[in-house]
């Protein structure tokens, strides 16, 4: 049996999140554990001063890169674009990211390390990174994602003096002809109510979508913590933005009956919170049993935009309710619903025209 295996009671006055485990070789050991960030090995017995310091750097997040920066050093070459990378996680651009945003930076530089990171940084030339996106053709977004991290990682590279140019200057992605997840329609909408009827987990999560426009991230962590009279009120997960949303009565009668003993009003058959990619997956299962394949979560709150916008809402009064920062985020919607609406009136222009016409 392994030495994770045996994680022991905490019956030993241990802090939150620290736990004492036997390890292969029969050791005992203190680490710090908490979802969404790496796992940290004390150095120091437990209750002494220098614990409670490490304890500390844990809890702020500072103790986690240099631990990870030192593991992944012992296996890389000097020089090489692994010990780059390792040296990006324990930079403060890196450090200083979100926690969920340094979830997807690794994952992507990851995997480009697994098959690039013996590649010299000082030997690495434009027609190189050429032709590493060029092999990714088949997955554009993909692409262009790492191309992104390249190029920060040598900007890196150059203000540390691992090499004094960049291989990526006027290196180009791949041009995607996409507005990315699917936008539901109403008739798609329709449908998913139609398998998944009003009092179902599935109806209350697209309701919640829905009438909110805000993010799976969001929605999972919604409760009654979180209703002030009429109103909603988020902290947007991914940018920090506070909003206060008036609830829609479809929302309203959605929520009435729910308990409000749960810290959520999304739960999972253990009783648990959602993790924000378990609940897309959860919510992907749903619209497939109802024939939907190409809707996702994100695509709801994409359609809680497209309906403001054709309700005749203003980008400034669509950015209160999603929180979008920007006018071209949420232009595609109000430009698409101000051409239905002006095809419709220059067509019957042309039908009251033509009457004239004849008439005449």
């Amino acid at each position: 049996m392994s030495g994770e295996a045996r994680s022991v009671p905490k019956k030993n006055g241990l802090p939150k999140n620290v736990t004492e485990f036997q390890d292969r070789h029969g050791r005992w050991r203190l680490r710090f554990r908490i979802k969404g960030k790496p796992t940290y090995y004390f150095k120091s017995r437990a209750h002494t001063p220098e614990f409670y310091q490490e304890l500390e750097a844990c809890r702020s997040g500072s103790a986690m890169a240099p631990q990870i920066a030192s593991r992944t050093a012992q296996r890389v070459k000097p020089g090489s674009m692994s010990a780059l990378i390792a040296h990006y996680y324990n930079s403060p651009e890196f450090r200083g990211l979100k926690d969920s945003t340094k979830v997807t930076y690794r994952g992507i530089l990851e995997r480009f390390r697994e098959d690039y990171g013996h590649l010299s940084v000082a030997g690495l030339q434009r027609t190189h990174v050429r032709a590493i996106i060029g092999e990714m053709e088949d997955r554009p977004a993909a692409a262009n994602n790492l191309l992104r991290r390249l190029k920060m990682l040598m900007l890196i590279a150059m203000d540390d003096g691992w090499r004094t140019d960049d291989p990526t200057y006027r290196v180009k992605g791949f041009k995607i002809d996409s507005d990315g997840f699917h936008t539901w329609s109403d008739e798609e909408i329709a449908r998913y109510r139609k398998r998944h009827p009003a009092g179902t987990k599935a109806d209350l999560a697209l309701t919640l979508l829905l009438y909110t426009g805000q993010r799976r991230s969001d929605v999972v962590k919604m409760g009654w913590q979180h209703i002030d009279g009429d109103r909603i009120r988020v902290r947007q997960t991914k940018t920090g933005t506070f909003i206060s949303i008036p609830m829609h009565s479809e929302l309203k009668a959605a929520i009435a009956g729910l308990p409000k003993e749960n810290m959520t009003f999304l739960i999972t058959e253990y009783g648990k919170p959602h993790s924000v990619k378990g609940f897309g997956a959860w919510v992907k299962k749903r619209a497939t049993e109802a024939g939907l394949e190409d809707c996702s979560a994100h695509g709801l709150r994409k359609a809680a935009a497209r309906r403001l916008a054709e309700a005749g809402c203003s980008n400034q009064e669509i950015k209160a309710i999603t929180g979008h920062k920007t006018d071209k985020e949420v232009g595609r919607y109000t430009a698409a619903a101000d051409q239905l609406r002006l095809s419709d009136r220059a067509m019957q222009a042309l039908e009251g025209s033509d009457r004239e016409r004849k008439n005449g």
